[in-house]
C-alpha cells in the first residue's frame, strides 16, 4: 500500500535523525525512544517506531518488526534493514539508513515506478546486497503494478548476469520499435531511459545509473568510499570480476532446480 506524503517526509527525517545521532553516540534503544515524541502524530510513523523500540529491546533487530509492518514499510526497506543488522556482512548500518532516507526524500516528491527501480536496483548493484532477494523484495513494491512484477521476477531475476541490464531496459522502453505482433503494455520505460539504455549497452551498469542520474534527475544511490580502493585500482577489477562470478553461481544454481532456461539466449 502507498502511503501519504506526510508519511515520506517523516521517515526522511527519522532515518536522518537516526544516523545523526549513532554518530553522536547514541544507542538504538535511546534513539528510538526519543524519536516516538518528536515525530509528527499525525502520520502512523510515531506508532511504528514503538514496534521497532519493542522488537530492538527483545532481539536488537529493526528488520523483525518492519517485516510484521509489512503494511507500512516497503519489502525493499526491510531488505536493506536485514542486510545491514547480519553480523557476517559487510553492508554498513549508517549506510543503510542514508540508502532509506533517500529514497523516503524521493518517494515524498512525485516517484515514478521507473525512478523507485532504478534507485533499488542501483542500491543492490553498488553495495553487492544479491540481485536473487534483493530484486524479489523489488518486485513486491506497491508502486509497482503486475506488469512491473512480471517484469522483474520472469525476465529480469533470470536474465540479469547473462544479459547487459541496459539492454533489457531499452527492449521494455518507448524508444524500442515494437513489432506489429507485440503487446504495447510491455512498454515499462520512456523514451529517454531507452535512448540512454540503447547508448549504454556494452558498458559499465554504474555509467548508466550515473547518465540516468545527470539526465532524468533520477535519485544518486549513496555509497561509502574504499580509500583502499582508489590508491589500488586493481583492486577495483577484482571486485567486479567477484560479483560476475557470484552472479553466474546464482544463475547455475537456479538452473540446477530447473528455474533458467537457458535455450533463450541461443542465437538461431
Amino acid at each position: 500500500m502507498l502511503l501519504e506524503k506526510e508519511e515520506y517526509i517523516e521517515q526522511e527525517f527519522f532515518f536522518k535523525t537516526f544516523t545523526q545521532r549513532l554518530q553522536d553516540g547514541y544507542s538504538t534503544q535511546e534513539i528510538l525512544y526519543g524519536m516516538k515524541s518528536e515525530l509528527l502524530n499525525a502520520t502512523n510513523l510515531p506508532l511504528a517506531v514503538g514496534v521497532l523500540l519493542t522488537e530492538v529491546k527483545h532481539s536488537g533487530k529493526m528488520s523483525l518488526a518492519m517485516e510484521r509492518m509489512s503494511h507500512y514499510f516497503t519489502p525493499f526497506q526491510t531488505f536493506v534493514m536485514r542486510q545491514a543488522e547480519k553480523e557476517e556482512g559487510r553492508f554498513d548500518f549508517r549506510l543503510a539508513l542514508k540508502v532509506l532516507e533517500r529514497e523516503a526524500k524521493y518517494r515524498s516528491d512525485n516517484p515514478t515506478p521507473q525512478g523507485v527501480f532504478f534507485y533499488q536496483f542501483e542500491t543492490l548493484s553498488r553495495n553487492r546486497l544479491g540481485f536473487d532477494y534483493g530484486l524479489e523484495a523489488i518486485s513486491n513494491d506497491p508502486i509497482f503494478d503486475d506488469r512491473w512484477r512480471r517484469w522483474i521476477n520472469v525476465i529480469l531475476r533470470r536474465q540479469i548476469g547473462f544479459v547487459d541490464i541496459a539492454k533489457l531496459v531499452y527492449v521494455r522502453s518507448a524508444f524500442y520499435n515494437l513489432r506489429d505482433d507485440e503487446d504495447p503494455n510491455l512498454i515499462l520505460f520512456g523514451e529517454r531511459e531507452g535512448r540512454i539504455a540503447f547508448a549504454s549497452q556494452g558498458r559499465d551498469p554504474l555509467f548508466f545509473f550515473s547518465a540516468l542520474n545527470r539526465h532524468i534527475g533520477y535519485p544518486e544511490v549513496v555509497r561509502q568510499k574504499r580509500h583502499e580502493e582508489l590508491e589500488n585500482p586493481e583492486i577495483v577489477e577484482l571486485r567486479r570480476k567477484l560479483e560476475l562470478l557470484e552472479d553466474k553461481i546464482q544463475l547455475l544454481q537456479e538452473e540446477l532446480k530447473g528455474g533458467v532456461n537457458l535455450e533463450r539466449f541461443y542465437v538461431k
